[in-house]
């Protein structure tokens, strides 16, 4: 007797079926965590109805372990493209209520795909991760799909932004994925980023720690600088990305982004003098000055709990896209140690390869003194600055607010290191170090030998101020364009990027410089 013939359409519909909608109780497990579903946060992310899934029936060919039985479509993992604000991206999202997530063979290879495909069509890469990383019952297979994953990630670098978020528990694979892309975004309480696992790092080393002591968010936004930025649930953390999105161009190729904006380009800034004290012991928030240049106040701050001696982010100028270095007096001075110093360089590193020029605001003493500074390496770490700006050659704009003492002045882009503009306020210092070292250094014994010599000193050092580290001395000396008032600062830039739009510099051919790292 022969068997009745296959309704191909009741069973493309009963494989949708599973496939869209999962095990009931994994998808309840998941809520339960406070977390969505893969789907739910794709549904979230882009523009509604405009997600088109690939590769939707793919599953596991593994056999062996028990795996016949436990074989999902979609093997664990969501793939397709869709919109951001009518614009393309491409996008996966781990889904933990299928083999937790795990990567195999047809997993990481979809996920693969998704790279090369979003690089081949020069669109924007998301990356939801949530998973207890390699299947182990694949062996070999999943090993060898894990490096291509990595190759991907590593050959689209630079060509479309990479954007990653941890969604869950993210270990070993999935973990470094992720930090082979350009921004890492987590969610708080709920995803972990580690190499090893507890019970594992319990068994070598006799350590007991949490999963969250181990790879949460508190460490990685504020320890290790490994997260870019924090979310407080799932949904928080798909507006996140969206308006990270929206200050980046689609690819390499893709001028600055540009929107329409109702903040006048002429407008004037009226109270700097207030919010940035002349005295330059006194301390202040560099943050409100940025709130006051760029358009309509909008500053989206990248690595905002890490290094904070330094803030960088994005913004808008006359509704074009900008990169903004800042040197923070509110946290050691706003002087350069190891981790700023890798904070800056990457991020400069980003915007020159995305076109997105760079507005540098500077008020910097100098570089972190100290033994544990020398001892982690501040002068390898320091000169990741000085080659990330020479190495870039997207138009580069300078402000001096209060002071640029020793080599850390170069650190953040002098003329001599690239800036195609260089404006400074009045009463800013410019020197190898500050008067008052400087004079004491330089006029010891008239300084000793003086009947008043608080005096002597307090005069030396206005006769240093005016003579060697001035404003106008630095005009006079060409290290900057022009001497601005505060109140112009916005005005001045927008005047400046819209002449730099059309530059054009070329590097020695090479096939890539050595970076310090």
């Amino acid at each position: 007797m022969s068997n009745p013939p296959i309704d191909f359409q009741k069973k493309l519909a009963a494989l949708e079926e599973r496939a869209l909608h999962g095990d009931a109780k994994a998808v309840e497990k998941q809520h339960t965590e406070g977390k969505w579903t893969a789907r739910e946060r794709i549904a979230k992310l882009l523009d509604p109805g405009t997600f088109v899934e690939e590769f939707m029936l793919a599953e596991s060919p593994c056999i062996e372990f028990g795996m016949a039985e436990k074989r999902e479509p979609t093997d664990g993992v969501v793939i397709g493209f869709g919109k951001i604000e009518g614009r393309g991206v491409y996008v996966f999202a781990q889904d933990r209520t299928v083999l937790a997530g795990t990567v195999g063979a047809v997993h990481g290879a979809k996920i693969g795909y998704a790279t090369e495909t979003a690089r081949k069509l020069g669109v924007p890469l998301i990356g939801l991760y949530d998973s207890l990383g390699a299947r182990v019952q694949e062996g070999l297979d999943t090993t060898r799909v894990i490096g291509k994953m990595f190759y991907e990630n590593s050959i689209t670098s630079g060509v479309i932004p990479q954007i990653s978020a941890i969604m869950g528990p993210c270990i070993g694979v999935a973990a470094y994925c992720p930090a082979l892309t350009d921004f890492i975004f987590m969610v708080k309480n709920t995803s972990q980023m580690f190499i090893t696992s507890p019970p594992v790092i319990k068994a070598v080393t006799g350590e007991d720690v949490t999963m969250e002591q181990l790879g949460g968010w508190k460490l990685h936004s504020e320890v290790s600088g490994v997260a870019d930025m924090v979310a407080d649930n799932d949904e928080a953390c798909m507006e996140h990305i969206r308006k990270l999105i929206s200050f980046l161009p689609l690819n390499c190729s893709e001028p600055p982004r540009h929107v329409e904006t109702s903040d006048f380009s002429g407008r004037l800034i009226e109270d700097f003098e207030r919010i940035v004290p002349a005295d330059s012991r006194k301390l202040y928030n560099v943050k409100d000055v940025i709130h006051r240049i760029v358009d309509s106040g909008e500053f989206y701050e990248v690595k905002p709990r890490f290094a904070k001696n330094i803030v960088v982010g994005f913004a808008r100028l006359d509704g074009w896209a900008i990169g903004i270095v800042a040197n923070q007096p509110m946290y050691l001075g706003g002087s350069l140690d190891v981790d700023c110093s890798d904070k800056a360089s990457r991020f400069i590193r980003f915007c020159d390869a995305f076109n997105i020029p760079i507005i540098n605001l500077v008020d910097i003493p100098g570089y972190l003194p100290g033994l544990k500074q020398e001892q982690k390496g501040i002068i390898r770490h320091g000169a990741k600055m000085l080659y990330s700006y020479s190495e870039a050659t997207v138009p580069k704009l300078t402000v001096y607010l209060r002071k640029g003492y020793g080599g850390a002045k170069q650190a953040m882009c002098t003329r001599e290191m690239g800036a195609d503009q260089v404006l400074v306020w009045p009463g800013v210092e410019l020197a190898v170090m500050g008067a008052a070292g400087a004079v004491t250094f330089l006029y010891r014994q008239e300084i000793e030998s003086s009947p008043d010599p608080e005096k002597t000193r307090q005069e030396k050092i206005a006769e240093y101020n005016e003579r060697f580290s001035g404003p106008f001395e630095a005009a006079a000396k060409q290290f900057a364009q022009a001497v601005i008032q505060p109140s112009e600062t916005r005005l001045r830039l927008i005047q400046a990027l819209e002449f730099l739009r059309s530059k054009k510099e070329e590097r020695p051919r090479k096939k890539h410089g050595i970076m310090p790292v």
